[in-house]
């Protein structure tokens, strides 16, 4: 069993976010009494996630599993939080650092959606499933099939799912789209671990459109610092320890070529640019600040999984093998 567990975030303006994810660290932590569990950020929130896996493997921690506490595999899973681990591995060779997996499309997730809208009396209405939106395709791709799975155990046959950002459909477009479907009540599920900006956004935009068109929209909230979360976390950190992490390529961007998206392929890892990116990964320098509305675009997701696709000698994919391992044998 691992050391220590070092869970990455992606961080937030919300204070009320980052209290969110520090909280899931500690339920994740409470479970397994006597266990070294810390969360640390990429951007936006303190404390950055390099420093502190640095200040866990000065402090002796020899095996530790990095843990991006993310639903799907977009950028920062594929490339920011894999630039952490390398670095590290860099930095103390004997250390066995492995990677996770994201949290994804689990049943235990969605059960736990499930239990949201019986719980607000939402079982059965057309349901608005709404994520945040990337620029990556495969990551968007499984939010539409997190909707489908969660419609199936809903009991609706009337489900949309909608995007915080970035790409289509737009809160409202969902919403309306369920409207013109004959929708007079709409349930409203929020695929996010924690709240912050984006949520604050997304409650303005189902407020307006209910206020527009008399359409009641139910708020069955969202994951937040369940215990249910914070059991799939160890899943993935047990996986990991056990070397059974296996990543689902299939239709990554980073591997084969998507319209518009063909400079991706075998990207150099780790090179987001986002403010605060490359000190949060130990680089020391600060990048300039931009605004997080169009945070997660194309140059922004630079590829580091572990398949054969590589990238300045090294596996360009989020899944970075242990290459510490036989210098330790």
């Amino acid at each position: 069993m691992a050391d220590a567990v070092l869970l990455v975030a992606h961080g937030s303006r919300s204070p009320a976010g980052r209290v969110e994810m520090v909280a899931l660290a500690d339920v994740v932590a409470a479970s397994r009494p006597g266990s070294d569990v810390r969360v640390g950020f990429l951007e936006m929130s303190d404390p950055p996630a390099a420093a502190v896996l640095q200040d866990m493997l000065d402090g002796g921690a020899r095996d530790v599993v990095v843990v991006p506490i993310m639903l799907f595999a977009a950028g920062h899973a594929k490339s920011d939080v894999p630039a952490v681990v390398l670095q590290a591995r860099a930095r103390h060779p004997q250390a066995r650092v492995t990677y996770g997996r994201p949290l994804g499309v689990d049943h235990a997730l969605l059960d736990l959606a499930r239990r949201r809208l019986e719980a607000v009396g939402a079982l059965g209405l057309p349901l608005a499933i709404l994520a945040r939106g990337t620029s990556d395709p495969d990551a968007n791709a499984e939010a539409w099939r997190a909707g489908r799975l969660l419609a199936e155990m809903s009991g609706t046959q009337l489900a949309v799912t909608g995007f915080s950002g970035l790409t289509w459909p737009s809160v409202p477009d969902a919403l309306d789209q369920l409207r013109r479907l004959g929708a007079e009540h709409i349930a409203v599920f929020s695929w996010f671990l924690a709240t912050g900006i984006l949520l604050d956004r997304m409650r303005e935009d189902w407020d307006r459109f209910s206020a527009a068109t008399g359409v009641e929209v139910l708020d069955a909230g969202y994951f937040g610092a369940a215990p249910e979360v914070g059991s799939l976390i160890w899943e993935r950190v047990d996986e990991a320890s056990a070397g059974q992490v296996v990543p689902n390529c299939d239709a990554c961007a980073f591997r084969r070529p998507f319209p518009g998206l063909q400079d991706r392929v075998g990207m150099e890892r780790g090179a987001g640019h986002s403010h605060l990116a490359a000190v949060h990964r130990g680089d020391g320098q600060s990048e300039p600040a931009h605004d997080h509305a169009a945070h997660d675009h194309a140059a922004h997701d630079h590829a580091a999984h572990d398949h054969a696709v590589e990238c300045h000698g090294e596996p360009a994919c989020g899944h970075v093998p242990d290459a510490g391992a036989e210098s330790r044998r």
